[in-house]
């Protein structure tokens, strides 16, 4: 049984968030952020994919704000 594109990514997406929560649970900052926002553009994909609001919201919103964190990073370089 083969299985869609978007299970794919949405379980790659799953693991690269784990991982991203390993990373911030010791204070590897910035690289938790960068990590976070892969796995949750991963999810954001999937959620269009899916066509569900409420994940593609969750995700949106999430995304900005992890590019947001970068962001205030690199300009405080």
């Amino acid at each position: 049984m083969k299985k869609p594109f978007s299970w794919w990514i949405k379980w790659v997406s799953s693991v690269i968030l784990m991982g991203s929560m390993i990373l911030t649970s010791q204070n590897i900052y910035p690289y938790n952020l960068a990590v976070h926002s892969v796995g949750i553009t991963g999810w954001l994909i999937v959620a269009i994919l899916w066509n569900d609001r409420a994940l593609i919201v969750v995700n949106a919103c999430s995304l900005i704000l992890l590019i947001n964190g970068l962001v205030a990073y690199v300009i405080k370089g």
